[in-house]
């Protein structure tokens, strides 16, 4: 999905959103520096496997996953870190590593982390690393309708 196809479906769907340029940047961290955003509110997407399944695990810039705390928290056997070969195919007009966390758009299921879901806004890649976009919270949950658990941790 290119950044147009996506703002083509967020505008379909009355969403208000900015769209932000920044310097090419690869880290989230270097991303919401880049776009003087707060880490807080930029979600990160990792693809990860939950039993196998590609799912989009969505943590703040400043988090990463704790992928004992997801897999208890969904029940599961087994989780782990998606290679990026598992992936790259899912997402053919997007940068690597700059998928936005709409999995529902991907055919995918989307975890956010409870820490990312405390805010009022997110913003995210726009499939470049030279664009984001940001957009109410509550917009987002109404289009990607995300399952909100307890798995992210702080990182050092």
């Amino acid at each position: 999905m290119p950044k147009q196809k996506l703002k083509d479906f967020l505008d379909s769907e009355g969403v208000k959103y900015v769209s932000i340029v920044h310097s090419p940047a690869f880290t989230a961290q270097e991303v919401a520096a880049s776009a003087h955003i707060p880490g807080r509110i930029l979600a990160k997407t990792v693809m990860v496997r939950i039993d196998g399944q590609l799912s989009m695990a969505v943590v703040p810039a400043s988090f990463s996953v704790d992928f004992d705390l997801l897999q208890g928290a969904l029940g599961a056997d087994k989780v782990t870190l998606a290679h990026e070969e598992d992936f790259e195919d899912r997402f053919p007009d997007c940068e690597l590593g700059a998928m936005p966390p709409f999995g529902n758009l991907y055919g995918m299921p989307v975890y956010v982390s409870r820490s990312l879901a405390e805010n009022d806004e997110i913003a995210f890649n726009a499939c470049s690393h030279r664009e984001l976009l940001k957009m109410a919270y509550k917009d987002f949950v109404k289009l990607v309708d995300p399952k909100v658990i307890t798995f992210s941790v702080h990182a050092d």
